[in-house]
């Protein structure tokens, strides 16, 4: 189901969408107020500090006040931290190098191109991008300083100016978050996920009265279903909680961002329901005001564990939010199960691996090739037409690649987008009309928190307009924090954005025309590899030695949930991809959305049932009932394994096995001793069962409807 902002009757004109996509994107939000705040404090204060100190570089210190994570305070933590060790590592690599290179140019020629190449290499390498490109984004800063005709001292003096100037803003962020973080007792998760019920609530109580839909809520409906869940879902990747609530949480995120997107499209169905209908519509109101009553900051909490039910077919919409309602509130459930009964025993903590992959696989060496030809040739430029002021096209490299097509092209649109406004249009603006009478650091304050808000409202909008807004703050501060002075002359400006387009300009040669990924391609890719991975996690444990067995599941759930979000991410830039396949990808864009939701639920569910399968305390059963799970894993594996084939357009085997199976599970724990069949665990494990069954034949039908 395409979303809203395509479906929307009243947007007609392509001008008309993109100034309804700018007021979604630009609404407040819960929170939303407060963490500008907290952004354009921090910046205003190292701005301050820098300008009355005297401290170089304060365009940089004065960014990493607004783009130091705040999504928990550990993760800022985190940040500061990994500046600590990587700024001065980086700039023990510049200076030494440097100073190896000095005096001869070729050898120095080669040294830049060889850093180039590593940077690249290591942000397609490494596990944290983040990382590499703090430390990347330190040498590409000083190259050109390192180029100069300066002596030496003053080289080296002005690069650990630059690695101060950084660590005194991320401090400064970091102890402004320690003191807001004292006044915070919300979950933004939590909020996030209430905030779509909410909404839904809402819309549903209007159409089971018959009457006019608000338009408050028709309107809040609309900004819910544009944003998406992009923030909710990196705020919990980026979270310090357990791998399990990350997961279960997840789970909720998609189901209530699909929830949104289904009843987006109320206000435009022209059906209306009948009597049976609107008590139905009243139980799910219901239901999603006891699921939002049992939100909490730690996890959910219902009275019970219910079967899946479904509406009447004359009301498909309905139909599909009653389905979603149900998968949300067995989400519910079998977290608060899973919470009473323990989690897998994990027999070993180990750290997170640095490199992703083998470190000289083609595809890094290529990545890292392509990063550093587009590079090299902004280097040679610059050098070559002696107008180190564009050398921000190097800058413009590095933070735009990324290994996809689309999700490179959004990057550098938003890059160019963004350094045009905030250089061209307010940079060169306020030194034409405002700069010349301002006289004080006072009066520059005022414009600067100005142009500072305006910077960090657009950089917390969601991930499709976000990096626009940090662009504008790093034209505006590159331009007016890089002197102790203001600045009046309009070349800065200028030259700022004609590195920017250099940039784009050799990005363009080399991610485009060599070696490319497009992303529909690597997103189909990779949800492909999402299911055959839950079709293997739907047979373990293959080994009957109990660490192996809980050690393999841990590792599947690992790589399942990042697979889930690398297409979601993918989903994104595919949007930013066009030529002959783009109306294909973009089809198959929205199937995956649509189908992503169940699969995660699948996934969920498979979390708890795993446990009666490795029997552990708490989730113990039947032999009998033990033997026939193990008949009805195999064939939901199948089943997946079948849906990877038609996805891949390969014949696909009918689900009858899945039937029997089912139906020889019900029938042995029908079969179980009146004692067994009261326990809480068998009938727990029924529901879960029956739940699991429903979601796979669903989906199975989805899939194989589409792909017919």
């Amino acid at each position: 189901m395409g979303t809203v902002a395509q479906d929307l009757p009243a947007i007609h004109s392509r001008f008309a969408w993109f100034g309804q996509f700018l007021k979604e994107e630009l609404a407040p939000y819960r929170g939303r107020t407060a963490l500008v705040a907290r952004m354009v404090t921090a910046s205003t204060l190292i701005m301050i500090l820098c300008m009355t100190f005297r401290i170089p570089d304060g365009a940089y210190a004065a960014l990493y006040g607004l783009t130091i994570s705040r999504e928990s305070i550990e993760r800022t933590a985190t940040e500061v931290k990994a500046f600590a060790v990587g700024l001065p590592l980086a700039g023990a690599y510049i200076v030494a190098g440097g100073m190896l290179v000095l005096g001869d140019s070729t050898l120095r020629f080669l040294w830049v191109v060889v850093t180039l190449f590593l940077l690249f290499w290591a942000l397609s390498a490494l596990s944290s991008y983040t990382a590499v490109a703090r430390f990347g984004y330190l040498v590409v800063i000083t190259i050109a300083l390192w180029d100069s005709r300066l002596p030496a001292n003053t080289k080296v003096e002005n690069t650990l100016w630059a690695i101060g100037a950084i660590t005194v803003g991320s401090v400064i962020t970091f102890l402004l978050e320690l003191v807001f973080a004292a006044f915070r007792h919300t979950d933004d998760i939590t909020q996030a996920i209430s905030e779509r019920l909410a909404a839904v609530q809402d819309l549903l109580a209007q159409y089971a009265d018959s009457g006019p839909f608000d338009s408050a809520a028709r309107a809040q409906i609309i900004r819910l279903a544009t944003v998406g869940t992009s923030r909710a879902r990196r705020t919990l990747q980026r979270s310090s909680r357990d791998p399990q609530f990350k997961q279960q949480m997840g789970a909720l995120v998609a189901l209530a961002g699909r929830l949104v997107d289904i009843a987006a499209n109320l206000p435009d169905w022209r059906g209306h329901p009948d009597d049976t209908g609107r008590e139905r519509i009243r139980s799910i109101v219901h239901r999603l005001d006891g699921i939002r009553a049992g939100l909490t900051p730690t996890g959910a909490h219902l009275p019970e564990l219910s079967e899946m039910e479904e509406m009447p077919s004359g009301i498909p919409l309905i139909n599909e939010i009653e389905k979603t309602v149900s998968l949300i509130s067995h989400a519910f459930s079998s977290y608060q199960s899973a919470g009473i009964y323990g989690t897998l025993p994990r027999v070993s903590d180990r750290p997170k691996k640095l490199f992703t992959a083998a470190l000289f696989q083609p595809e890094h060496i290529k990545f890292g090739l392509r990063g550093c030809l587009a590079a090299s040739l902004c280097y040679i430029i610059y050098n070559a037409l002696f107008w180190p002021e564009i050398s921000t096209s190097v800058t413009t490299c590095l933070l735009t690649a990324l290994t996809t097509v689309g999700a490179s092209h959004q990057k550098q649109f938003l890059r160019f987008a963004g350094a045009l406004v905030g250089g061209l249009i307010i940079g060169m603006g306020a030194q034409v009309f405002i700069f010349p009478s301002i006289d004080s650091i006072g009066a520059f304050t005022v414009f600067f928190v100005i142009v500072a808000t305006t910077a960090a409202w657009f950089a917390t909008a969601s991930s499709r307009l976000s990096y626009f807004g940090i662009q504008i703050a790093v034209a505006f501060y590159l331009i007016n924090l890089q002197e102790f002075t203001i600045q009046t002359s309009l070349e800065v400006a200028r030259d700022r954005v004609l590195g920017v387009l250099l940039g784009l300009a050799m990005m363009w040669l080399a991610f485009d025309r060599l070696w490319s990924i497009p992303a529909g391609l690597e997103m189909r890719k990779t949800f492909l590899s999402g299911l055959r991975s839950l079709a293997l996690f739907f047979r373990e444990p293959l080994s009957p030695d109990m660490e192996v067995a809980v050690e393999r599941a841990y590792a599947l759930r690992e790589a399942i949930n990042t697979q889930f979000d690398k297409v979601r991410s993918l989903a994104d830039g595919v949007l930013f991809e066009f030529g002959p396949m783009r109306r294909q990808d973009l089809a198959f864009r929205d199937s995956i959305r649509w189908w992503q939701p169940q699969l995660r639920s699948l996934f969920l569910i498979r979390i708890t049932l795993l446990k009666y399968r490795l029997h552990l305390p708490g989730f113990e059963l039947p032999e009998p009932v033990r033997a026939t799970q193990r008949e009805f894993d195999d064939q939901l594996a199948g089943v997946l394994d079948n849906m990877a084939n038609r996805v891949e357009g390969r014949p696909a085997e009918a689900i009858g096995g899945l039937e029997n199976a089912f139906a020889h599970l019900e029938q042995t724990a029908a079969d179980c001793s009146p004692e067994e069949s009261q326990s809480g665990q068998l009938q727990t494990f029924r529901v879960l069962s029956r739940n699991i069954h429903k979601v796979a034949v669903s989906l199975n039908k989805d899939i194989s409807s589409e792909r017919s």
